[in-house]
């Protein structure tokens, strides 16, 4: 039926796509602030800043802020990325105007020195449950290590030393700076009243002051390098590499996730059959990352320690052998295909419709149908995978070992808050198992 748009004076934006045969409504506010967007004095403000919006307003408590959901049979929850922080809810269409009013009430929270105080600690015990995941310690060092200096290597969680030293007021300033209107878009989504909707934002939101948040795009300049850091306690080695990739801007960036999905999707991509399926690694993936004005290629193995090295070796090998030889057509024809039943299926809920709607807005000012993204994947070709390729040969690696491994060279351990130096690959293509 179309997109419904509408900015309001103070630079709120707010868009909507009826879906009148739903049964359910979702919607959400979309900020536009993330980990990329904060300086080191407050590195994971914005993931701190999440849990604090629910601990209630001037007019509510935190308490208040979770009954009233639950009240209204809502399923609701709230992300924070490196680009964007995303507060949305779903519920049934008669409890559209009490959803649209607690969402927008949480939107100037009341940020309670008592709250931050003990919130803090929640923030810290998650930095540390974090830091015994593997994964997330690997990739935490990956992004730093690739993205170097730019703002897309800043950690969304932070540290527990810039975490343990946020104040309060430095939060206020943070999200005085960021939760603008013109910063910030509202999105619904499903069987809605899109007048109703409008009353009662404007209602809610037209007095919010404007103040031109901005956002700095730095060019991403990595060089190829290898960092080991070595971990007796750990069971798995964990490999991790990144590659420059496109930008959400890029119209390429769904022909981006085709080939990492023909590369390494999780199921019948050539590192499945090279690495899962002989059982040399439990898990061997690559994903594109699109994000604002630049993005990257990563990939993840886990593997036996003993193995770590002939598995780095062969996932490099594949990755070279797709740049030599090219993407097969019917690869393609098996991924798209599968890419467009995922966003149908996706589509087919109020909520499971919400961020496409959003991030499309935010990332290219457009939204496109559902069925207009899946005939979107469904004319990628190989040719257009290839060219990506030409131009993005892997030929770059940013790799990141991580595990009880004992390497030829000294490992480069990682310090809270401080960037492990590049050094030359060259030195560096080579450990032991």
């Amino acid at each position: 039926m179309g997109i419904q748009h509408l900015i309001l004076p103070n630079g709120l934006t707010i868009i909507g796509e009826p879906k009148p045969s739903a049964h359910s409504m979702a919607g959400g506010f979309f900020v536009k602030t993330g980990s990329r967007d904060e300086w080191n004095e407050v590195a994971g403000v914005s993931h701190f800043l999440e849990h604090m919006m629910f601990k209630g307003t001037d007019r509510r408590s935190g308490e208040d802020v979770n009954r009233e959901f639950d009240e209204i049979g809502a399923q609701y929850n709230a992300f924070t990325s490196e680009e964007n922080t995303v507060y949305y809810g779903a519920v049934l269409p008669e409890f559209q105007g009490r959803l649209l009013d607690i969402l927008s009430d949480m939107m100037r929270p009341a940020l309670r020195g008592d709250d931050f105080d003990l919130e803090k600690n929640v923030i810290l015990e998650e930095i540390a449950l974090y830091q015994d995941r593997p994964q997330h310690v690997a990739f935490d060092l990956l992004r730093e290590v690739f993205f170097r200096r730019h703002p897309l290597g800043n950690s969304v969680l932070g540290s527990t030393q810039s975490v343990g030293g946020l104040q309060r007021d430095q939060m206020q300033d943070y999200f005085n700076r960021r939760y603008v209107p013109d910063n910030m878009t509202f999105t619904i989504v499903g069987s809605y009243d899109w007048d109703a909707a409008l009353d009662l934002i404007q209602q809610r939101c037209a007095h919010w002051e404007p103040a031109a948040a901005t956002r700095s795009h730095p060019p991403v300049a990595s060089s190829p390098s290898t960092h080991v850091v070595t971990n007796p306690k750990l069971a798995r080695a964990h490999v991790a590499f990144a590659s420059p990739g496109v930008s959400a801007q890029d119209a390429r960036h769904r022909a981006a996730d085709v080939l990492s999905d023909v590369i390494g999707g999780s199921r019948g991509s050539r590192l499945y059959w090279a690495l899962v399926e002989p059982g040399l690694a439990d898990v061997a993936q690559v994903f594109h990352d699109e994000g604002d004005q630049g993005g990257w290629f990563g990939a993840y193995i886990s593997c036996d320690p003993t193995r770590a090295e002939e598995v780095r070796a062969r996932c490099v090998d594949i990755l070279q052998e797709a740049c030599a030889s090219g993407i097969r057509e019917e690869e393609v024809a098996r991924v798209t295909r599968k890419g467009a039943s995922a966003h149908v299926i996706r589509g087919e809920t109020p909520m499971g419709r919400l961020t496409s709607v959003g991030f499309d807005w935010m990332y290219r000012g457009e939204v496109e149908s559902v069925d207009e993204e899946a005939d979107a994947y469904l004319r990628i070709t190989a040719e257009d995978c290839n060219s990506l390729l030409k131009e993005f040969p892997f030929d770059k690696l940013t790799t990141v070992v991580l595990g009880p491994i004992q390497p030829t060279l000294s490992p480069v351990a990682p310090a809270p808050g401080v960037s492990v130096d590049s050094q030359d690959a060259q030195a560096q293509d080579e450990f032991e198992g």
